[in-house]
């Protein structure tokens, strides 16, 4: 049953990102060690969606191997588009000067030409112990496999909503050295959303604004900006609860806050009206409601669907109300949720807060009234 409910995923199944992440994490703590030893593997490559924490890796990476004295003998980028056979065999062949080793980056590995590539192949059959290869794949481009078996290999998928927040708990602690509530955490992530180039941009704000103490939710309020009971979170509720008064006395705040829009909240009520209609079936076939909560914390796991918010508060919510919901609502609302995904998306008279005040509407509006 699970099986199906997939709006908002991110693509990966359960194991597979359960994979990448402990594979992930045990390749960065292997890179520390290696940073902090001065004992490199001769090839690393960098792959995943997440361009911050990928790029702030290689620069780890690179400040660690490169001596800054020798910086302008010993060290080459590249870009796979534009470099030739030669230069690549030339770059990874010269012997460093005055120091111990060099260090040559090649971007964009993915659009290497056919000659070049199979020299990089050879190369990396016989690397050389002076020189450090970095090969960094850009985002969306598939993993290759060949790579990943040739050298010491650095995934950085998007992080699902859980990680997310242990992100955040983690850079608060290590780059700012100061503690960061979950609850803190958790709505940062909501009302930024999952970029972690502007989540870190909003931790050295509150950083600053805290002076180096902890990071607790008002700290996050005053500086993100978000008032009580105006979050993303708070208007799925009031959706989800079909209070279509309080819902539309929202419509406007949300469509206002960071990465927010008329799109991805039709993609967080998508996600939301999917789960609550899994959830009526699960009832109606005889689940506990009890065990509610607990069936869709193993749904989001499973699918890695986003909704938008920390997974705690979204299944808490879809399980205090699957009983608003039956399934002529739950198909009205689907449908009504398809046709604003495309008017959202094609040329359009009606602005996003008539057309979300619109969606409300029909989705907190029981199905029998429009019957009507």
């Amino acid at each position: 049953m699970r099986a199906g409910f997939v709006a908002g995923g991110n693509g990966r199944e359960g194991e597979g990102a359960l994979y990448w992440a402990t594979m992930s994490a045990q390749a960065l703590r292997d890179l520390r060690k290696a940073i902090h030893n001065q004992t490199f593997a001769p090839a690393y490559y960098f792959h995943g969606d997440d361009e911050y924490r990928k790029e702030g890796t290689v620069r780890q990476l690179m400040a660690g191997a490169v001596d800054p004295a020798t910086r302008d003998f010993n060290f080459d980028l590249l870009r796979g588009a534009d470099v030739s056979a030669e230069q690549l065999e030339s770059a990874v062949n010269t012997p460093p000067m005055m120091a111990e080793r060099r260090v040559v980056v090649v971007r964009d590995v993915g659009a290497l030409k056919k000659d070049v590539r199979a020299g990089l192949d050879r190369y990396l059959t016989r690397p050389s112990s002076t020189t450090v290869l970095v090969l960094i794949a850009t985002a969306g481009a598939k993993a290759d496999k060949e790579l990943e078996r040739a050298g010491v290999a650095l995934a950085f998928p998007a992080m699902r909503d859980r990680e997310v927040v242990e992100w955040v708990l983690e850079q608060a602690r290590e780059v700012h050295g100061v503690t960061s509530s979950e609850r803190a955490a958790e709505l940062l992530v909501e009302h930024v959303g999952p970029d972690t180039a502007q989540l870190a941009s909003e931790l050295d704000k509150l950083a600053s604004y805290t002076q180096g103490g902890a990071i607790d939710e008002v700290a996050v309020r005053e500086v993100v900006g978000v008032r009580q009971g105006e979050s993303l979170g708070d208007f799925l509720d009031r959706v989800a609860e079909r209070d279509v008064d309080a819902a539309l006395s929202l419509v406007e705040h949300v469509l206002l806050l960071p990465k927010s829009g008329l799109v991805p909240i039709i993609m967080a009520l998508t996600a939301q009206t999917m789960a609550i209609g899994w959830g009526r079936l699960a009832r109606d076939r005889g689940l506990p409601a009890q065990r509610l909560e607990a069936e869709f914390f193993g749904l989001l796991k499973e699918t890695g669907a986003y909704p938008m918010r920390p997974w705690g508060e979204a299944t808490k919510c879809w399980a205090r109300n699957v009983s608003r919901w039956d399934s002529a609502s739950i198909d009205q609302a689907l449908a009504a949720l398809l046709a604003a995904d495309r008017a959202a998306k094609d040329t359009r008279l009606s602005s996003d807060e008539q057309m979300l005040a619109s969606l409300v509407c029909t989705l907190c509006v029981p199905a029998r009234h429009h019957a009507a």
